[in-house]
């Protein structure tokens, strides 16, 4: 992994930097939903903390057992050196979910869907802001194209690009339908299914171990992950919201908070991009 600078030796990786100014940026849209929709912002940081810690650990494990359980076997030792990469992200969301399962059924008072609506963004952003530093670049591009990346004299596809424009893009979504959900938990539906989607997409630009022809390992994990959204949202259906309609004036708020969004994801393309091929080209 490329190394940014060191600390008294200790070397500081892009992408650990990157990962942290995503949990960082999610935490922060998290709790600006926490407040708008008046849920107890103490327990989003006990929510955020334990589902962070969660989210490595089944990460890791997912990774192991899908991608390279033989090698780990061999190699026991190898197991805990994260830092070196090696980490699934359909397993991080899998841990964490699992771990929000028993934190709602602990604290049976709180909403388990209102929380994941409030989240749901934050989450994404987060994805899409991390997956800057990655440095698991895609396939060689057939064609050659501009914004491939050059390594060992052949051009690759910048996988991560493609998949933090396609985050950046489902945040934009979730963010501008936050407010006009039809029931509880649909925004963290939504959430599920468009990650899955962005994974299968970008999955086709990388090499991963495959199950059938193109359909890779993570292509098996998104359609689960999707299955289980739908199952989630038979349930989720129950939880109604009542929207209240809006006046002329809300109406023309709502379309300038349209343009400022708009705006706002675009310096955030823009920015994310430079820093990008700065350095990783």
């Amino acid at each position: 992994m490329k190394v940014l600078f060191h600390i008294f030796g200790i070397p500081v990786h892009f992408f650990g930097v990157m990962i942290a100014l995503g949990i960082l940026a999610g935490i922060f849209v998290a709790y600006l939903e926490v407040k708008r929709k008046k849920l107890d912002v103490g327990k989003l940081f006990d929510i955020a903390l334990y589902s962070i810690i969660s989210a490595v650990v089944g990460a890791r494990v997912f990774y192991i057992l899908f991608y390279d359980l033989s090698y780990y076997l061999n190699n026991p030792a190898e197991i805990i050196k994260i830092n070196e990469g090696g980490l699934s992200i359909h397993g991080g969301l899998l841990g964490a979910s699992i771990f929000a399962f028993f934190y709602f059924r602990k604290n049976n008072k709180l909403s388990f869907y209102k929380y994941a609506d409030a989240i749901a963004p934050g989450i994404i952003l987060g994805q899409g802001i991390g997956r800057i530093g990655c440095d698991v670049f895609g396939k060689v591009m057939s064609i050659p194209r501009p914004w491939g990346i050059e390594r060992q004299d052949q051009l690759l596809h910048p996988a991560q690009v493609y998949e933090f424009l396609l985050n950046y893009a489902v945040f934009f979504i979730l963010w501008r339908k936050r407010k006009s959900i039809k029931y509880d938990g649909q925004l963290f539906i939504w959430y599920v299914i468009l990650f899955a989607i962005n994974r299968s997409i970008v999955e086709l630009f990388r090499s991963n171990p495959s199950v059938v022809g193109w359909f890779s390992i993570s292509h098996l994990l998104s359609v689960l992950l999707i299955i289980g959204a739908v199952i989630f949202m038979i349930f989720a259906k129950k939880k109604r919201v009542d929207n209240p309609n809006e006046s002329n004036g809300e109406a023309v708020i709502r379309t300038l908070d349209w343009v400022k969004d708009v705006l706002i994801t675009l310096a955030l393309i823009a920015v994310s991009l430079i820093i990008f091929y700065t350095i990783q080209a």
